[in-house]
């Protein structure tokens, strides 16, 4: 007789294997200084491995973009690539040069430049047609990319001749010299950037916290994530090369953004799970319970974060590389540093989580009536309030539609640089040693004297033009075996300038094609300042597409994954893109125009950086996506509780309004700082992101977002995967 044995019924829920975000918390409480002393370990041989191992920076040729980089690829192959040129200039304080001062001063540089290695020809000086000004060219010996590095001898050399006579003024400038002054203001004032906010961040999560010990721990822990994602970072670049300049700082905001949100929500969940429990519990269960919940949304919050900024690397551009892989390491980090060391830390502090008596007496007095007050109309008038939302978003982001973008020329650099004013004083002396086309060209060496006709022939018609600078002399390169030929053709006009593009296309669309391009099997192209700032607008706006389909998609994925509903994922993915578009369209309105130049202390070039609205897309977009998360996740676990939907939506919204918000006031301080950079690259960059967040906070999460899930409430649209399970107990928010 066969005996039937009864299926053994499923495991209790207690016992049922736990998330691995709750595991890992509660290893790290049960051991604390294991896991404190291996996260210090994590951080020290990152950053060391990182300072041992070094920086590899892109290469030249990685900045090629366009036709303008295939010019300058066919210049280095063939030898005609343009030399670094310093310039100095001799002027006189007075405004009446002495001639014969200047001529001594003039041959002291020529004699003193020429004795040096470092350079491969000095032009005799040249006087400018008002005779108030003298000009000496210093073409330096190594290619123009290593030119950077070598002129600490040729400075040294102007400036002893400035010495030697104090009744003129002496100075150089060039491309290479201007780059060293604008990289050390730069970093100066980005680190001024990083002393303003480090404070500011401690004062604002003290008020959050009222406790000095609590508000230390989101700030020790974003820059020690910081600091271990800079090593990580260094040994990256010997993979994907670093682009240089800010991106180190972009690194250290994002690190700061995600590292104190991420440190902000886990903490404020511990409270809340204490308040919930008792103090008599002890700390375990509470951290294991904010691992459940808090845990995986930082987690789920990390991974549309990495997605939003992966979208970059579409952008098939170095800079935007090396940013999302500087970006994607410190979110990583930030991630792992808030479900390891975050656990230990507060299970050391024991009952000083709870807090000082300034955050006891504001966790015992109530609902925050403020944001009670703020939620009704979103609640009682959905609809109204959604289109009140919606007419201030699209009437911020109409302006974007008329976005104008170029790359920074030299007229939008600081003026108080010395160099850049040499610049300018320079190129109003002469004209012809501003803004120049190069145009490049290759032809079989049987057809060298045609191809240099043919460039006489498109030198000539320049010099006919108002829209080119005239010249003494053609300013020719030839290949030893003619078979390339190089030509610039100085434009009197800046960068940006209306006029300079003009001339471009002129260059490009009929004059290079009818003359140069006549030569039989050419091959030509045309670069310069110019060229390259049109062919990468050009290029961002070809690829901005391509980014926002990508990120787009990509994150309303994880959102539908996170949240199981395919309304609320549509809710929010487009919720935040509307938070970028005005943030585009305030940046169009503010920056485009002059009426704010006296507000924000700068002078407007007319056009909005090329880099900048990709930058703030992925950037705004990755914050909205991380505050997002946080405020719905509130909202389903509320749900779930068994609340109705306007109770959900009113419980998770005020429960997690207080720490979103103080996120968010911390970072407009960081992002506000850097309008206060003199670029204007970072000032549109830290205009755009501050203003960003702040209507993320304000409008689309206290009105929009409340209001469109009510919305969905009233048409039969709510989630029905945000019912509680049935037969399970309730998992508290």
């Amino acid at each position: 007789m066969t005996q039937r044995v009864a299926a053994s019924p499923p495991p209790p829920a207690e016992v049922r294997r736990r998330p691995a975000t709750v595991r890992i918390a509660a290893w790290s409480a049960t051991h604390p200084w294991k896991a404190i002393g291996a996260w210090v370990l994590f951080v020290a041989v990152c950053f060391g491995a990182g300072a041992v191992a070094g920086t590899e920076r892109a290469a030249f040729s990685d900045y090629w973009i366009g036709e303008a980089g295939e010019a300058e690829e066919m210049a280095v192959a063939d030898g005609v690539a343009a030399p670094a040129v310093e310039r100095v200039l001799i002027t006189s304080p007075s405004g009446d040069l002495d001639a014969a001062a200047a001529e001594a001063a003039a041959a002291e540089l020529v004699s003193g430049m020429s004795a040096l290695d470092e350079v491969a020809d000095v032009a005799a000086p040249v006087t400018a047609a008002d005779g108030d000004a003298v000009m000496v060219a210093v073409t330096m010996s190594m290619p123009f990319h290593e030119a950077v590095d070598h002129l600490d001898p040729l400075l040294a050399v102007t400036a002893d001749v400035q010495l030697a006579h104090p009744d003129l003024e002496i100075a150089e400038t060039g491309s290479k010299s201007m780059s060293v002054e604008l990289d050390a203001q730069l970093g100066s004032e980005l680190a001024g950037v990083e002393r303003f906010t480090l404070p500011v961040t401690l004062a604002i999560l003290f008020v959050v916290f009222g406790s000095l010990l609590l508000a230390g721990v989101p700030l020790a822990l974003a820059v020690t994530s910081i600091l271990a994602a800079m090593g990580l970072y260094g040994l990256s670049s010997h993979f994907f090369p670093d682009a240089g300049g800010a991106v180190t700082s972009v690194l250290a905001m994002i690190g700061m953004a995600v590292g104190v949100d991420y440190s902000l929500f886990y903490l404020k969940r511990v409270r809340e799970e204490r308040q919930r429990t008792g103090a008599d519990g002890g700390l375990a269960p509470a951290i294991e319970a904010a691992a459940a919940t808090a845990g995986r949304t930082i987690v789920t919050s990390g991974l549309a974060v990495v997605v939003s900024l992966a979208g970059l690397y579409l952008v098939g551009d170095v800079i935007f590389s090396s940013i999302a892989t500087a970006c994607i390491i410190v979110v990583a980090i930030a991630v792992v540093s808030s479900l390891t060391v975050l656990p230990a830390l507060l299970a050391t502090f024991g009952r000083r989580v709870d807090g000082g008596r300034l955050l006891r007496r504001r966790a015992s007095s109530g609902e925050n009536r403020l944001w009670t007050r703020m939620l009704r109309p979103a609640l009682r008038r959905p609809a109204a309030t959604a289109v009140v939302g919606l007419v201030v978003i699209v009437g911020l982001a109409v302006p974007a539609l008329g976005m104008t973008t170029s790359v920074e020329g030299k007229e939008t650099f600081p003026k108080s640089l010395g160099t850049i004013a040499t610049y300018d004083a320079l190129t109003e002396a002469f004209p012809d040693t501003g803004v120049a086309h190069t145009v490049i060209a290759r032809a079989d060496a049987a057809e060298a004297d045609a191809l240099a006709a043919a460039f006489a022939e498109l030198e000539a018609r320049t010099q006919e033009s108002d829209l080119f600078a005239p010249t003494a002399a053609p300013r020719m390169r030839v290949a030893e075996d003619g078979s390339t030929i190089a030509i610039d053709l100085p434009v009197p006009y800046p960068t940006s300038d209306p006029r300079a593009a003009e001339s471009l296309e002129l260059l490009r669309g009929d004059w290079v094609p009818a003359t140069v391009g006549a030569v039989d099997g050419v091959e030509f192209a045309v670069s310069g300042e110019p060229a390259y700032a049109a062919d990468y607008s050009g290029h961002q706006s070809a690829r901005l597409v391509f980014v926002l389909a990508f990120v787009l998609l990509a994150t309303l994925v994880v959102m539908l994954v996170a949240f199981r509903s395919p309304a609320v994922a549509v809710l929010s993915t487009v919720l935040n893109l509307l938070s970028t578009l005005a943030a585009w369209g305030a940046l169009v309105l503010v920056f485009q125009g002059t009426w704010a130049e006296g507000l924000l202390d700068f002078d407007s070039p007319g056009f909005i950086g090329s880099r900048a609205p990709l930058m703030i897309f992925a950037i705004l977009f990755g914050l909205s996506l991380d505050y997002q998360l946080f405020v719905v996740s509130r909202i389903r676990e509320a749900a779930g509780r068994g609340l109705a939907p306007r109770e959900a939506i009113a419980q998770g919204i005020l429960s997690s309004a207080s720490v979103v918000t103080s996120a968010a006031v911390i970072m407009m301080s960081v992002f506000a700082a850097f309008v206060f950079i003199d670029r204007i690259e970072m000032k549109q960059l830290g205009f755009a992101l501050a203003l960003g967040v702040l209507l993320d906070a304000v409008v689309v999460r206290v009105m929009m977002l409340p209001a469109l899930l009510a919305v969905l409430d009233r048409v039969g649209r709510w989630p029905a995967s945000w019912a509680p399970a049935a037969g399970e107990p309730a998992v508290r928010a």
